[in-house]
């Protein structure tokens, strides 16, 4: 009996032991599995899966040899809780230059193209700067991003008005004699300018508005049309007096398509003709035995037309302006001078065939 009894409480010990054991390991595969989580780190678009038993998203990057640079980007603070299945995404910053405001800033940036990392650098842009490459363009390592300043300013000058010769014939005095009547004055007009700057350097002047402050008083001169007076001997003396008739001109005859009235300003590049460009890509020039480049309004004057202006000569359009809407021509210049004397002046404008 002793024996049977020793015999079953052994058996009932180990029991128990076995149970307790078994109870642990359940606990411990318990416990384990519920800290153990599946998680995809995304880098620069790739994603890489991972089982990690860390509690944040920061212990569980380091645990695996991934480091986080202050200028990265994630989509989740590295110190929140982690989920079972649980993405995060890192953006990795890379270098670009920015060169702005007569300064090369190197930037470390994790932002999607140039416009967000502009703002990200607190770098103000006004509407009327131009930034090259494109706002839109996304940013990759070593691109160069420049920034120009652009500003205009309205300034007004002053310019004489040369005045007009005028011969008036008067037929009771000898064609050899010439005499002036009234000494010419000039006038004096008001120029408004419109003056555009990039980083502080004038690049184009635009005249936008003409005033005449003073006329010009035109120089007369008379011109004597009587021929001299012929004596024959035993004749008595005679006089012989002639009617000039002007013959009209005749002009080299063109053919047109169309003909319409419109208003013309003058501009000018202060980079020197050659070394300015239209907005179809080819330089400005102004020939007047040839074609001179001139800016219209596309929807009224396509591209790349031939015309014929009254006034300037043959041109072709070939440039573009924000101002320049509907029956409105720019017509270029060599300088300023040119531009001030043209001012603004309302004419025919013929379009050739």
């Amino acid at each position: 009996m002793i024996f049977i009894f020793k015999f079953m409480e052994g058996k009932r010990i180990k029991f128990v032991i076995g149970f307790i054991l078994v109870a642990i390991i359940t606990t411990s595969t318990i416990f384990v599995c519920s800290i153990r989580k599946n998680i995809t780190v995304v880098i620069d678009g790739k994603s890489t899966n991972m089982v990690t038993y860390q509690k944040t998203f920061g212990n569980a990057l380091k645990k695996s040899g991934i480091s986080i640079d202050v200028k990265d980007k994630v989509d989740k603070a590295l110190n929140s809780k982690i989920q079972n299945n649980g993405v995060i995404t890192i953006t990795r910053a890379i270098n670009v230059n920015v060169f702005v405001d007569n300064k090369k800033l190197n930037v470390k940036s994790a932002e999607k193209d140039v416009a967000l990392m502009l703002k990200a650098q607190q770098i103000d842009i006004s509407p009327t700067d131009k930034i090259s490459p494109s706002k839109e363009t996304k940013l990759s390592s070593g691109l160069g991003i420049t920034v120009t300043r652009v500003n205009s300013k309205t300034i007004k000058q002053s310019k004489p008005v040369d005045f007009k010769t005028v011969i008036k014939e008067n037929d009771s005095i000898l064609k050899s004699e010439r005499t002036v009547s009234q000494n010419g004055v000039n006038g004096l007009k008001s120029i408004t300018l419109n003056v555009t700057y990039e980083n502080g350097k004038e690049v184009t002047r635009k005249v936008v508005k003409e005033t005449l402050v003073t006329q010009p008083k035109d120089k007369i001169i008379v011109q004597g049309t009587m021929p001299a007076v012929s004596v024959s001997r035993g004749s008595s003396i005679s006089r012989e007096s002639q009617v000039a008739k002007a013959t009209p001109i005749s002009s080299k005859s063109n053919s047109y398509s169309k003909t319409f009235s419109v208003k013309t300003t003058a501009y000018w590049g202060s980079e020197g003709t050659n070394n300015t460009y239209t907005a179809s890509g080819q330089k400005t020039v102004r020939n007047p035995n040839g074609y001179s480049t001139v800016a219209v309004d596309p929807s009224v004057i396509p591209l790349g037309t031939k015309l014929y202006i009254e006034g300037y000569g043959n041109a072709i359009a070939a440039d573009t302006g924000s101002a320049i809407k509907g029956k409105f021509i720019d017509l270029f210049f060599n300088n300023e001078g040119e531009c001030g004397d043209w001012g603004v002046r309302y004419l025919t404008v013929h379009i050739l065939n």
